[in-house]
């Protein structure tokens, strides 16, 4: 269930280990292998309950453009338009492509959305299940985060096609979200309490912490060397910068309240949503400012979101509205 909530589900994780530490234990009294197989039973049916209760997503693509220094977003046309789960947007750099997670048959897989032709195209099939799709520097390879069988989460890469899995890094884990700065430094989102920023180094190994408490964005800052995050705190959290080879940090805005997550535009703006608006950081007022209110249903509640290469197309992820009682 990873990117349902962090990647995978905290409690579902959790579970899935007590149920491991159950299976490989051995019980010499029959009374206990009996006891143990009740709770198995129990902890199966409660991982299926928050399976369920995870909200269905789709994701719309709306065409941008600027004027001078206004922002217009046009009509949003709803790519998945189906029941479930479909999340985690990411434009290939040529901007002539989407891809993003999709739930299907009790797992999740990677799909790649052709803007030209409009149709989407399975890329991963495994028994696994892969989230947070994107791709390396050298635009060769795809990576994600993949929850193995026994529930490790670790950062692994694929041939454009699906094929070929690699683990990228075998003992950092388990990750949730990740960001590469070139082909040897990946930025990785690592789940603790509290949840950890690192700065992997693929040549020695490493993974150097760098913040504490963070949220589940990590992007690159157009236009400078630099990597942003969310540094959360009692009131929501702040949009920070880091410096990729110090790490020194800066403040950059407060998050809008109800949301983690935000988008960079290619002129590097900040863009970030609250409920059915879309939000532009103003430099200047040092406020966020409303681009606009979107009126379709399914865009109540936007939550992720992604600018294209060009910034001529934003993506944005609608939580399907709950069913009446």
């Amino acid at each position: 269930m990873a990117g349902m909530g962090q990647q995978v589900n905290p409690q579902i994780s959790q579970m899935k280990q007590i149920m491991k530490r159950f299976y490989s234990s051995s019980f010499s009294n029959s009374f206990l292998c009996n006891l143990c197989n009740l709770w198995m039973l129990f902890l199966l049916g409660f991982v299926s309950t928050l399976a369920a209760q995870a909200p269905g997503t789709d994701i719309y693509l709306a065409p941008l453009e600027r004027s001078g220094g206004t922002l217009r977003v046009g009509r949003p046309v709803n790519l998945t338009a189906r029941a479930g789960y479909d999340n985690q947007p990411f434009f290939a750099p040529d901007g002539r492509s989407l891809y993003y997670t999709s739930a299907r048959d009790g797992q999740t897989d990677i799909y790649r959305y052709e803007l030209a032709s409009g149709r989407s195209q399975q890329v991963t099939a495994t028994p696994e299940s892969e989230y947070s799709p994107m791709l390396l520097p050298d635009g060769k390879r795809l990576s994600v985060i993949r929850v193995e069988r026994d529930s490790t989460q670790r950062l692994w890469s694929f041939a454009l096609d699906g094929s070929s899995p690699r683990v990228v890094l075998d003992s950092i884990k388990p990750v949730g979200y990740h960001v590469w700065l070139n082909a040897d430094t990946v930025f990785v989102f690592v789940l603790g309490t509290p949840a950890t920023l690192r700065r992997a180094e693929l040549a020695r190994g490493s993974a150097e912490i760098l913040a504490r408490d963070i949220g589940r964005t990590l992007l690159l800052i157009p236009g400078r060397r630099g990597v942003s995050y969310v540094q959360r705190d009692s009131s929501g959290g702040w949009i920070r910068a880091i410096d990729p080879v110090s790490g020194d940090g800066e403040n950059l805005a407060r998050l809008p309240e109800g949301t983690e997550f935000y988008a960079w535009t290619p002129q590097g703006e900040l863009l970030s949503t609250r409920a059915n608006e879309l939000l532009r950081w103003s430099s200047e007022s040092k406020q966020w400012e409303t681009v606009t209110r979107f009126s379709e249903p399914r865009l109540r509640k936007i939550t992720r979101l992604a600018v294209s290469p060009a910034g001529d197309r934003i993506a944005l992820v609608g939580e399907d509205a709950p069913s009446p009682p």
